[in-house]
């Protein structure tokens, strides 16, 4: 392998990663990034596992072919269906040099220090929940943490039909909140697990008692990538720091850009990609 510099890729099925994104250039502005959101194709949330590897792989290569040494699954979906097989079967074969992380094991990482009950909820779309991933790691990791789950099939698209803050995103965001609470009272963390459900925040926060805690995925993983690159610093030596930008969608630039600017916190100009 040469010594030339590389970027660090952040893939999403559409606009959530940006919420990653978004917490990683706080802490880790300097480095080169290139987005990727598979719009075109997004939602992943009700594919099957099979697909969303598949289509999941593809991005991942396009990103390598990109000069990316490093990649973040920047969602659920994708960390919780396509990460593993990923990281196992195809890496030692096709990329032996180059990395692939997900988010799902940041945030299961930290909850043990976060809970003092030790119960924990997870709001995530249908795909992460029934995938139970959350429930999986957190169980390798604590056996001592019980984890409640619910599945908010409304919650994306109140977020991607610029709604988030409309008063019909209410009804939604009490009725998810207050089922998750009453499969279990004990719970004083909950996970947002799933990228767009920062855009929620204020709203969810309305609607769960102060005494517990809400934690947003990207902080966490934006420490853990950080930590990662100490741990690592035969790959952070590798990773170019002219604080470029570069972002692409498989659908229309213009609608990313849009929408893709409210996820981020700022102005974004993308170019399409075929995968």
């Amino acid at each position: 392998m040469t010594n030339r510099n590389y970027n660090i890729g952040i893939f999403d099925s559409g606009f959530g990663g940006l919420t990653i994104m978004k917490e990683i250039l706080k802490g880790m502005p300097d480095y080169n990034y290139i987005y990727l959101g598979d719009n075109a194709r997004a939602p992943y949330g009700n594919r099957s596992f099979t697909t969303v590897y598949e289509y999941t792989l593809q991005a991942v290569k396009k990103l390598f072919e990109l000069d990316c040494y490093l990649v973040i699954l920047a969602c659920n979906t994708a960390s919780a269906k396509a990460l593993r097989t990923i990281q196992q079967k195809d890496l030692p074969v096709l990329f032996p040099n180059r990395r692939v992380l997900g988010i799902i094991r940041p945030s299961t990482e930290a909850v043990d220090s976060l809970s003092s009950t030790k119960h924990i909820g997870i709001l995530g779309t249908n795909g992460t929940v029934k995938s139970d991933s959350y429930v999986i790691e957190v169980k390798k990791l604590f056996p001592h943490v019980h984890v409640v789950q619910e599945a908010c099939p409304m919650w994306v698209p109140l977020v991607e039909n610029n709604e988030y803050d409309a008063g019909g995103a209410d009804y939604f965001i009490k009725k998810n909140i207050d089922s998750l609470l009453e499969k279990d009272p004990l719970i004083d963390t909950i996970i947002l697990g799933c990228t767009h459900y920062p855009l929620l925040s204020s709203k969810i926060r309305s609607y769960t008692p102060a005494s517990i805690k809400i934690v947003n995925q990207g902080e966490i993983v934006a420490q853990s990538l950080r930590n990662y690159m100490e741990r690592h610093p035969e790959i952070e030596e590798r990773c170019s720091k002219h604080r470029a930008r570069t972002f692409f969608t498989t659908e229309s630039p213009d609608l990313f850009n849009e929408l893709g600017s409210k996820f981020l916190g700022e102005e974004i100009s993308s170019s399409k990609i075929i995968l």
